[in-house]
């Protein structure tokens, strides 16, 4: 699960908050992991005003990162920072801290049409805190400008797409304890969601932008090359597999969706197949700025769950 975290400018209120649980045993149950290792699987916003929304948020990430993971984003107007200022030196005076910040920078604003920019940036990219480090806290930017480095259309897009999660996958098998060689192994996803998950990503007056992910496909891996130990079937596999219905099988009939062992796990790792099913969704973008639209493109989200399958061969008497 991601943690997603926004803290607003200058005030450093907390937005949100949704903490990563404890992690599962490995040797208990089916396993899930990302495609994409060694990426924190996170978005943490902050000194930011964007909001994140929607129903994206939570599940499975793929390690996705925003590639600039600092920006600039529209602040307070001149009056409103210059009172800020004098408001936080008083108070830091009172408490015996030193305030070393030069008042007459921002009143010499006064007056004048345009904003305060400040820096804000992904704490959950290990880049993001040096990116923002090397970049002046605060820089003002005239009426109708935007200053380089400032957030753009594309980048609130990215943000979205960083925060966009899909479920983790829970493989259903039947049979479920145990398979044999030559039996049909049925293979779906039990309880698996259908409806689109999507993430928008909001600076609030300025622009927003949504991403959004369908489920396309899912694919078995047996847990061998071995064309001579394993057959897939995946021509019924859809969007989540076939669950089985029982009577389905007679006649010892091809799953729909599955895979057929041709030889037992015996001489396997720990004596098992490690089955492996991936599940594909498709992700666009749509954002806006001014009324405008704009759509976006992304690679799929691919995210997989493993099983292990025991697979124990019948001894047949022949009696002649």
């Amino acid at each position: 699960m991601r943690a997603i975290v926004a803290t607003s400018l200058l005030a450093g209120v907390l937005l949100a908050v949704c903490a990563p649980p404890a992690a599962a045993d490995p040797d208990v149950g089916p396993r899930g992991e990302a495609f994409q290792h060694g990426n924190t699987a996170g978005v943490r916003l902050t000194n930011s005003q964007i909001g994140l929304s929607g129903n994206g948020l939570g599940g499975k990430s793929d390690g996705y990162r925003i590639p600039q993971p600092c920006w600039y984003e529209p602040n307070l107007g001149a009056e409103d920072m210059r009172r800020l200022q004098v408001q936080e030196r008083k108070q830091a005076v009172e408490a015996g801290v030193d305030y070393d910040v030069d008042i007459e920078k921002y009143s010499s604003k006064l007056g004048e049409k345009g904003r305060w920019w400040g820096v804000a940036y992904d704490a959950g990219n290990p880049e993001g805190p040096s990116c923002a480090a090397g970049r002046e806290p605060l820089v003002w930017v005239p009426e109708g400008t935007t200053p380089a480095g400032g957030i753009t259309l594309q980048q609130l897009m990215q943000i979205a797409r960083a925060a966009l999660t899909v479920p983790e996958p829970k493989i259903k098998l039947s049979p479920d304890a145990k398979s044999y060689v030559n039996l049909p192994t049925w293979v779906w996803l039990d309880g698996a969601e259908t409806a689109p998950r999507s993430v928008t990503a909001t600076l609030p007056g300025v622009m927003s932008a949504t991403v959004t992910a369908t489920p396309g496909s899912i694919t078995i891996h047996p847990g061998t090359d071995d064309k001579d130990r394993a057959i897939v079937y995946k021509g019924g596999c859809g969007t989540t597999g076939k669950p089985y219905v029982k009577g389905a099988d007679k006649g010892d009939a091809d799953p729909p969706c599955g895979v057929r062992y041709l030889r037992a796990s015996i001489d396997q790792p720990r004596k098992v197949y490690t089955l492996t099913v991936t599940s594909v969704w498709n992700v666009v973008g749509n954002g806006n700025q001014g009324g405008q639209a704009v759509p976006f493109q992304y690679d799929p989200i691919q995210v997989s769950a493993t099983r292990d399958v025991p697979v124990g061969e019948v001894q047949t008497i022949v009696k002649e």
